[in-house]
């Protein structure tokens, strides 16, 4: 047997099989027929996934090149149905798959782990596991064909080419085995009909009755997305194929390529009935037009035009589930891909229904425009944009973040230099900095009208920035040891090299954990003195527990004496004290118990306190509900030993925490509110900012994998599109070395995007510069760039103080010419569009726009020194400038001929005739006009015609009156003919013809 038959063929490097080819080989030779029962034999690529196949398996010949394709996300083998063996037969048989996922571009582990068992399930595999750390994703088959997570489209594609290629009578008849045909993602499915018999009338009244071409104008008609020329509107006079290209859908494609391919009728996609719901109070001057496409563009948006169809509620559908819950509905699913959600600018949202699973409502066709409120954060209590809330928000921040030192990496691209930023701060400044945060929102609240809630918010970040003064910020001994009589030492910064002598490291996570202390006093007394002051005076039990919870000593001390209980009183002043004290009270306690006290005559609160002295948590709060900070200072306080470190208690909080034994760490604007609008929570969903760095310190040692989840905005706000914070609080925490991340762009990008809502351009640059430079993206910030620099030209542009600080920024000068001359090229300032491309180094755009729209208007207008130096900038370029000779070149041409022409010699030539190099000058001259206006035909307007016509003119008429007595007939004639030639109106060559039958007349009698 010949050795390609004996083993299989494995010819990429990045596919392996194990045993591996140099295996099989040795084993062959030593068993031979190994090749053909090769037991678990597995065939993977590299950083894709491998397939083990189960049992034995003959390999032998087999291609695996052509067999075995990884792709992203999915597995196929045999991917020609045509040479696929049987089932049981080559790799046509049962596997184990494991599939390696981008968990980057998927949903959270928690929504994917259901995706995947619903996939698998559907693509009738079984489901075995999914690893959210790695990403592996493991399942069986019992036979192959294709696996994994397939595209939804490219299923509806395949499944649109299958039904366009079935005939009408095989869908009418029901297949043999009895089950009716069930078409997926088909809307009359979901109404109740018979898909089938709509199929059929569609089909009926939607013929095929246009001549389909592959290649239209260069352009394959089936591309994804139509060029901006063939999507615009054309005039009244438009031909049928402009009629023919704005027919079809950019989403049709697909479809109509399959149709002509198989020979079969082209599917249409019927136009869903639409009706436009706008708020225009909401959506603002600017947001006029926003739906003109190429189609509609220049009419006005026919409002509530019909009711459109509304699938009830209870109605089954694609979407349903617990899944896709308070989701915006994509209408793709339903609506046959004929309309999808999409944004328009400054947060425009396009949609059409409304949330999945809401109560009360149905999936709709209609379409609803919306703006998403990016603004909230600057609002106040009437719901009104305060400018001085604004400033203090963002503008007040981001100059104290521009203060603070940096690091300036230089990336070059397409050989312009960028500047990439990075804050660098050392911990030992670190209070300083939060102070000056916790400044700017303590002018916040000094604002009027603000809502409740919104001050909430602020509070909260007035606590969080506290944390994260005492959590990561570093002191030397000497501040701790050296008395200086000043109580509050935190925030002095001394030199480190000065005292290094006295530093003692024993001591600081001592004095850490004091003040983490005294934090979670301050940030838990507003809610103790509350609960407190709703109760009565006469039960003074109740108030100690509650400022025993608070760790208010002095005072639940002070209300005991008073009340003539001293023991208590005793007990309360040594709280939180010694291990042997609430040993003491713990052994009392069980003595009681032994003896069997009747705990009847004892009040429930004194014994509760008893409890909590003794260092049991449970037993005192009875199921009393309490907040999770609260709780977590009970443990520190009150069971876990003075000298406990911080760490240790963080973690214990959260052991107990995944155990269910304490209290969520629930969202401030949940835990404290009030809030204007329900939020939807559940347990585990997610944890409160100052939970997450209390974790992410004491897993400083460790990689903290919740950053994603800690630096979302809902950790902090109940604003899903506020991260004007917590941006701020990731870039110090990150400038100070509490954590190293890469992954972080939709923070950096929701940021940009809400200070792009907001006008400040700016700022949002600012941002785009300090997210960190990837391998695997080095041009992201110049394409971030540029799509601000062009989309919000009008606002940059007009702002002089935005504009400057851009330009501070180290931005390219190029980039925001680029920019400007998009902008006034869109407004049809021409004249402004080839300065700004000039400067911007876009010869050939400046080109054309100099040729189609600014040339003639200067040169009929005498501006003829402005078109000097406008071509000799463009002349030093010229190597870059398709058609120079014919274009720009044609202007510098003809002032240098014109010049000439009129000057008057000065010295004989005997060499040849002044006459006849003017006349070789002329011909050369009006054949490259003549060859411009063939070349740049319909792109050049009349007044350019006109243009040239009026250079043929003077010319032609200086031509006639040089002087050329004695010259013989010939020269004459010749430059006639010449003047014939030009580019002029015909009443003009009429007299030229004229004028050339007198002088041959003369010539003639002449002789």
């Amino acid at each position: 047997m010949a050795l390609d038959a004996m083993f299989p063929v494995l010819r990429s490097s990045d596919y392996f099989t194990r045993p591996s080819i140099d295996e099989l080989v040795e084993r062959e030779a030593a068993d031979p027929g190994y090749c053909s029962r090769v037991p678990n034999f597995v065939v993977g690529r590299a950083r894709y996934g491998q397939v083990m196949f189960s049992g034995n398996t003959d390999v032998r010949g087999l291609d695996l090149n052509e067999i075995v394709t990884f792709d992203r996300h999915c597995v196929v083998v045999y991917g020609d149905e045509a040479g696929k063996p049987a089932v049981g037969h080559g790799l046509n048989k049962a596997a184990e798959v494991m599939l390696l996922l981008d968990l980057r571009s998927l949903p959270e582990p928690s929504i994917l782990d259901e995706l995947l068992r619903c996939r698998t399930k559907k693509q009738g595999a079984r489901f075995l596991s999914f690893n959210p750390v790695n990403g592996y994703w493991k399942f069986e088959v019992d036979h192959f064909s294709r696996f994994g997570l397939v595209d939804e489209e490219e299923e509806d594609v395949a499944m649109d080419e299958v039904a366009a290629r079935q005939p009408i009578s095989e869908a009418r008849d029901p297949p043999s085995n009895g089950y009716e045909l069930e078409l997926s993602h088909s809307l009359p499915a979901h109404l109740g009909l018979d898909p089938a018999k709509m199929q059929e009338m569609r089909m009926a009244l939607f013929p095929n009755d246009e001549d389909d071409v592959d290649m239209e104008d260069g352009f394959p008609s089936d591309q994804r997305y139509l060029s901006r020329e063939r999507m615009s509107v054309d005039s009244p006079n438009t031909s049928a194929k402009g009629a023919r290209l704005r027919s079809l859908s950019p989403l049709q494609g697909s479809s109509q390529k399959f149709g002509r391919r198989s020979g079969m009728l082209a599917r249409k996609e019927p136009h869903a009935l639409l009706e436009y719901s706008v708020n225009p109070s909401e959506l603002g001057p600017s947001s006029h037009g926003i739906l003109m496409s190429g189609k509609n563009k220049g009419f006005p948006v026919r409002m509530a035009k019909v009711e459109g169809f509304k699938l009830p509620a209870e109605q089954a559908t694609p979407v349903a589930g617990k899944v896709y819950s308070n989701c915006v509905v994509d209408a793709a699913l339903f609506m046959g891909r004929s309309f999808r959600v999409g944004w328009g600018p400054n947060g425009i949202l396009i949609h059409s229904g409304s949330l999945v699973n809401s109560p009360g409502t149905g999936l709709s066709s209609v379409i609803h425009i919306e703006k998403v409120a990016g603004d909230k954060v600057v609002r106040d209590e009437q719901n009104k944009v305060k400018e001085e809330l604004a400033e203090l928000c963002f503008s007040d921040p981001m100059d104290l973040h521009r203060r603070l030192d940096r690091e300036v990496l230089e990336t070059e691209s397409d050989s312009f230099k960028l500047k990439l930023q990075k804050v660098v701060a050392s911990r030992l400044v670190l209070p300083e900095i939060c102070r000056s945060y916790i400044d700017i929102i303590e002018r916040q609240l000094e604002i009027s009208d603000l809502s409740m809630s919104l001050r909430v918010l602020l509070m909260h970040q007035v606590t969080v920035w506290e944390l994260i003064r005492v959590l990561f910020s570093e002191k030397t001994a000497g501040n701790q040891l050296e008395f200086s009589g000043d109580e509050d030492q935190e925030g002095m910064i001394i030199d480190k090299k000065e005292v290094s002598v006295n530093i003692d490291l024993e001591a600081l996570p001592l004095v850490r954990r004091a003040d983490f202390s005294n934090w979670l006093q301050d940030s838990i007394c507003h809610r103790v003195q509350g609960e407190v002051g709703s109760l009565s005076d006469a039960r003074y039990l109740e108030h100690i527990i509650l400022l025993l919870t608070g760790r208010q000593l002095d005072t639940a001390t002070e209300i005991a004496a008073s009340r003539g209980d001293v023991r208590l009183a005793i007990l309360l002043s040594q709280a939180g004290g010694s291990m042997l004290n609430r040993s003491d009270v713990a052994q009392q306690l069980d003595l009681w118990k032994i003896n069997g006290l009747d705990f009847d005559y004892i009040e429930e609160d004194r014994l509760r306190i008893y409890e909590l002295l003794a260092g049991n948590i449970q037993g005192a709060l009875l199921d009393s509900p309490i907040d999770w900070k609260r709780y977590l200072g009970l443990i520190m306080w009150y069971q876990l030993s003075p000298d406990t470190s911080l760490d240790i208690i963080i973690h214990s909080y959260h052991q107990l925490l995944g155990e269910g034994k304490v209290p969520n760490p629930v969202p401030v604007y949940i835990d404290e509110g009030p809030l204007e609008e329900a939020v939807q929570w559940s347990p585990g969903d997610r944890f409160d900012l100052s939970f997450y760095l209390m974790l992410l310190h004491a897993n400083q040692d460790e990689k903290f994998g919740l950053l994603k989840t800690m630096f979302s905005a809902f950790s902090s706000s109940y604003d899903p599109l506020d991260y004007h914070m917590i941006w701020h609080q990731r870039s110090i925490l990150e400038a100070i070395g509490a954590f190293s991340a890469n992954d972080l762009h939709v923070l950096d990008l929701s940021f940009v995007h809400q200070l792009l809502c907001l006008g400040k351009c700016h700022w949002a640059i600012y941002v785009i510069l300090h997210m960190p430079h990837l391998d695997d993206a080095p041009y992201i910030h110049e394409k971030l760039i540029k799509e601000i620099l062009s989309q919000y030209c009008e606002l940059w542009s007009k702002d002089v103080a935005q504009r400057q600080y851009i330009t501070e920024l180290g931005i390219p000068a190029e980039w925001i010419h680029e920019a400007l001359a998009l902008f006034h090229e869109y407004y049809g300032d021409r004249q402004g569009a080839l300065e700004n491309y000039i400067q911007c180094g876009n010869w050939k755009k400046a080109h054309t726009i100099f040729m189609t729209s600014v040339a003639h208007s200067l040169f009929l207008s005498s501006n003829h020194q402005e078109i000097w130096g406008i071509t000799n900038v463009l002349e030093n370029h010229k190597s870059e400038i398709a058609d120079w000779d014919i274009g720009a070149g044609i202007y510098i041409d003809y002032f240098i001929i014109k010049n000439s022409m009129q000057e008057e010699s000065t010295m004989d030539d005997d060499d040849s005739d002044p006459l006849e190099r003017k006349n070789e000058s002329c011909k050369s001259f009006f054949g490259r006009l003549n060859d411009s206006l063939h070349i740049w035909g319909s792109k050049l307007p009349v007044e350019a015609r006109a243009c040239f016509s009026k250079m043929a003119e003077e010319l032609s008429q200086l031509l006639m009156n040089s002087p050329g007595e004695g010259l013989g007939p010939d020269l004459y004639m010749g430059c006639f003919h010449t003047m014939l030639n030009a580019p002029v109106p015909n009443d003009h060559k009429a007299s030229y013809l004229q004028e050339a039958v007198s002088v041959f007349t003369d010539i003639l009698c002449g002789d």
